[in-house]
């Protein structure tokens, strides 16, 4: 199946999820972080509709519990919790998921529901309906992924896919140092290869970024369709360092475009 999307602005998707053709029409083509979103949404969820996921939530079956949100906050590696806690902050009466906060601390760090369970699956839900919550999982997202992968593809002088890179790679591995998580992917290629700012080359510094990435994908089963790792090395061999529009692409067996309106 072909999803066509026509970008519009990062606050103002709606839901454009349905089995057929998809389109969105847009007006700032080149918002950098809602093409980033656009990119990690075609992976996580099949769809461009990053808006609509703020309230997905389910146990996808890798190991790290329930998977939920914008971009797949975990019960299970600790960031999901963290989003918990900004929205109680954020939303301290009347908040429905604040009785829960004992319970993740308990399952964080394994793939178990206890204390969770379908009460919970559904507390997630009515909450992502508040503001506060939309807000909290940005907040986290921010301060775990996006601005760590912008100070990252700064220090190494990349580019805009380059800092993309970074960001999917930080979402799927998480930020750390142990050699499967982001510190890690990246030391490892600092021992093969030197980024822009060392006076190397991007196209090689990314392709050996990605290399070593792939290696790490590989150890989980979760991860044995490479499709993010094929999508950002297609756009390498294209050249296209500014993620210019159109961009087409495939993930997961589905096909996505997307777009400047026209």
């Amino acid at each position: 199946m072909v999803k066509t999307f026509f970008l519009i602005s990062f606050l103002a998707l709606s839901s454009f999820c349905s089995a057929q053709p998809q389109t969105i029409s847009a007006e700032i083509a080149q918002d950098t972080r809602t093409v980033f979103f656009c990119l990690v949404s075609s992976a996580e969820n099949s769809s461009l509709d990053f808006n609509a996921q703020y309230a997905y939530i389910e146990d996808i079956g890798d190991g790290r519990g329930y998977t939920a949100g914008v971009i797949g906050f975990t019960s299970g590696t600790g960031d999901m919790i963290e989003v918990v806690k900004r929205y109680v902050a954020l939303k301290p009466k009347n908040n429905p998921l604040k009785k829960y906060i004992p319970a993740l601390e308990k399952v964080n760090g394994s793939p178990s529901h206890d204390g969770l369970g379908d009460a919970f699956v559904k507390a997630w839900k009515t909450a992502s309906k508040d503001a506060e919550m939309i807000a909290a999982q940005d907040s986290v997202l921010n301060a775990m992924y996006y601005n760590p992968a912008m100070y990252y593809a700064q220090k190494d002088g990349l580019s805009t896919l380059g800092a993309f890179i970074y960001y999917d790679a930080l979402v799927v591995h998480g930020p750390g140092e142990d050699e499967d998580s982001f510190g890690g992917i990246r030391k490892a290629a600092l021992a093969k290869s030197n980024p822009p700012s060392a006076k190397g080359d991007e196209t090689e510094w990314l392709n050996t970024f990605l290399a070593v990435r792939t290696i790490v994908m590989k150890k989980e089963a979760a991860h044995s369709d490479l499709s993010r790792i094929s999508t950002q090395q297609k756009f390498i061999a294209e050249k296209n360092f500014s993620l210019t529009l159109p961009l087409s692409w495939n993930m997961y067996g589905d096909k996505f475009i997307l777009t400047r309106k026209k």
